[in-house]
């Protein structure tokens, strides 16, 4: 009974994932960028000219100008004064996938990945991205002891008018403050917008897939606070069915994928929303040439003439950690795609994050949360490996009921269920702890595919990255052998025909997490070692109990 029980559980839990996979692929389709559009190949581009108050339209290929260069202790990051765009981040405490010793590129305009965030003004002769900025240096660097590093590109405007855009990174900061400084030399008042926007193409990262097929989010989302959380795919904005707030002045607008995220924010935590603006309007659309803009449109107040006028906004480019999201803006931890499992994730990570604070090791977190989990449902535990000790026990007269009735299945089944009345077995005894166990089992998975925590975090070895494969297989070899104890431990099956697919069915459903990340093994190792002690700890107190009933019974 005890192994059928194991098949279900298993069962179940590879068929919830790969329903969910099924659910995913149809609700999120990964979209590839279309083929360039002939005027874009051609060399020529046009741009469609922008309703009122709105972002300038965008056709063909991004304009190359001078680079401008930032370093600081957690950027590479190149600025181009062709509309002053941040064009490229390095992010120096993150690894490329297929070589952890070079940064990972999360922004980009080279290559076939396009990954940018512009900004400009709106108005009649007054900078967009596609204007030519100036900077008084080439090349800037964050010093040792250093808070910040500005960085002040300058552009003209009409009659006199003066506009600076200034980046300023901050030290062990993913926050980048984008202030624009517009000086009114005119003799007029000056009426203007402000627009941030994030462009990229509708690719997935490579990585992005997750594990088994699962697929994580990869799109635009904005949060505000009357509507919340509100994920877009690029389809539906392919269709122009997106549906999300578009006037609030609050939240904030990003650009997701697995891991990684840029956004930005409204209303930074600790400080108000955008003040002294007339409105804030989001915008997420389809441009030509496979791409996509996730932006805000801010409306600034009128500049009179002779004044001057800033306006900032921060833009947050990095990892998606929980101890960085948590600091940004209310509601940008949301950005870590637990799935519908993150009612059970979250509190899972959480839990494995506080472990990780007093240990410093993300392998030796997920031992130690095992054995709180096993030892939180030890009493279920206890009960389950109790039943399965008495049905063990009860092995041999099943066999001589078999017997008994022969091919009458019908009376044969009463008369096991009779003798579970009187020995006072309850057949599915062992079955809670196991689905307990489901939900803790896939919520962990989801822990470990939406932490870039754990991205490339080795625990001791040859396990140099806790979120991808084992790659000697070492762990999945292991929890192979652990399985198939656990099953031996188990009441055989009276059929001799089930007690020979009992015996195989460990290496069988073991095929499956030999492609798992290596942190969901070592804690289904961990977790099966435990259990085989646990069960074999109660198994030896009934039987020592039974024997001293017997001693005490040949004495009387």
């Amino acid at each position: 009974m005890d192994t059928k029980r194991l098949i279900l559980f298993i069962a179940l839990s590879f068929g919830i994932l790969f329903f969910w996979q099924k659910w995913m692929e149809e609700r999120y389709p990964q979209i590839k960028a279309p083929a360039a559009t002939a005027s874009a190949t051609s060399g020529t581009t046009t741009t469609p000219k922008a309703a009122p108050g709105q972002a300038p339209q965008d056709a063909g290929r991004l304009q190359r100008g001078q680079r401008i260069t930032v370093k600081t202790d957690l950027f590479n990051a190149e600025i181009d004064t062709n509309g002053a765009d941040l064009r490229r981040v390095e992010l120096l405490k993150h690894g490329k996938l297929d070589d952890a010793k070079k940064p990972f590129t999360l922004l980009q305009d080279e290559g076939e990945h396009i990954y940018v965030a512009q900004t400009g003004l709106i108005g009649e002769g007054l900078p967009t991205h596609k204007s030519i900025f100036t900077s008084a240096q080439t090349a800037y660097q964050l010093a040792d002891g250093q808070k910040e590093v500005s960085v002040r590109l300058e552009a003209a405007g009409p009659d006199g008018v003066k506009i600076a855009k200034v980046y300023t990174f901050k030290r062990d900061s993913y926050l980048i403050d984008v202030k624009y400084e517009l000086v009114n030399g005119s003799a007029k008042p000056l009426n203007t917008s402000a627009y941030y926007r994030l462009l990229r193409d509708g690719k997935t990262p490579e990585g992005g897939g997750g594990y088994m097929g699962a697929t994580t989010f990869t799109g635009p989302a904005v949060y505000t606070d009357k509507k919340k959380f509100q994920k877009v795919e690029f389809s539906k904005l392919d269709k122009g069915e997106a549906d999300y707030e578009q006037a609030a002045k609050d939240g904030w607008v990003a650009m997701l994928q697995h891991y990684f995220a840029s956004a930005w924010i409204v209303s930074p935590t600790g400080l108000p929303a955008v003040s002294g603006t007339n409105g804030v309007r989001y915008e997420l659309k389809k441009l030509p040439d496979g791409l996509y803009s996730a932006g805000v449109i801010v409306d600034l107040p009128t500049i009179a003439a002779n004044a001057k006028y800033e306006s900032s906004m921060p833009l947050f480019v990095g990892p998606e950690e929980t101890r960085v999201l948590n600091t940004v803006s209310t509601g940008f931890d949301l950005i870590k795609d637990y799935g519908i499992f993150t009612i059970f994730s979250k509190p899972i990570f959480a839990v494995l994050d506080f472990i990780h604070k007093m240990v410093g090791n993300w392998g030796w977190s997920i031992i130690l949360l095992t054995m709180l989990i096993k030892a939180m449902f030890f009493p279920l535990a206890a009960a389950s490996y109790r039943s399965m000790a008495k049905m063990r026990k009860l092995a041999p007269r099943m066999e001589q009921l078999k017997a008994k009735h022969g091919d009458d299945k019908m009376k044969f089944q009463q008369a096991v269920m009779e003798m579970y009345k009187t020995e006072k077995v309850n057949p599915l005894g062992g079955c809670l702890p196991m689905l307990v166990q489901i939900p803790v089992f896939i919520a962990l998975y989801w822990a470990l595919l939406a932490s870039v925590e754990l991205r490339q975090a080795p625990w001791i070895f040859w396990i140099t990255d806790l979120s991808v494969k084992d790659p000697y297989y070492v762990l999945p070899v292991l929890m192979t052998i652990s399985m198939y104890i656990q099953t031996s431990l188990s009441p055989p099956p009276p059929d001799p025909m089930q007690a020979k697919m009992m015996k195989i069915m460990p290496l069988m459903f073991s095929v499956f997490f030999f492609f798992f990340p290596a942190g969901l093994v070592l804690y289904w190792v961990v977790n099966n070692v435990i259990s085989i002690a646990q069960q074999w700890y109660i198994t030896r107190q009934i039987e020592n109990a039974d024997d001293d009933k017997t001693v005490k019974l040949t004495k009387a």
